[in-house]
């Protein structure tokens, strides 16, 4: 059995219109500073974001997750914040925000397979 690990999830909400506080779910990002693991999954449902917004440019709302996606990964297309540490990109990505991406507030939490706990998250709070 593994040794417990603190980690920190939240969950990425598509909000169409900011002003009306409507959201949709549409990924988790999970981070734990001890192992320097971090990982975001998407999932877009076309029909369900259209539902709340009848003008939305879906590909400008992807090529906007892509640069999530990017960040999460560390890549070099995220330009210097693919630098930063796990934790600091943790908090970037999940730090507030008065755009159409935002994040739950982040909640911690212990397990012994991050992979396992990650996927367990994603499917009761995303799909």
């Amino acid at each position: 059995m593994e040794e417990m690990q603190l980690y920190e999830y939240a969950v990425l909400r598509y909000v169409p219109r900011v002003e009306r506080g409507e959201f949709i779910n549409i990924g988790l990002a999970m981070m734990c500073k001890r192992r320097r693991w971090l990982r975001l999954r998407l999932h877009l449902d076309p029909a369900r974001c259209a539902a709340f917004s009848s003008d939305l440019d879906f590909e400008a709302l992807r090529r906007q997750l892509a640069a999530f996606e990017n960040i999460a990964e560390g890549a070099p297309s995220a330009g210097p914040i693919a630098d930063y540490p796990v934790e600091e990109r943790f908090r970037w990505l999940t730090a507030e925000k008065s755009a159409c991406i935002q994040s739950s507030r982040p909640h911690p939490g212990l397990t012994d397979d991050l992979d396992a706990t990650f996927h367990s998250l994603f499917n009761e709070l995303v799909l």
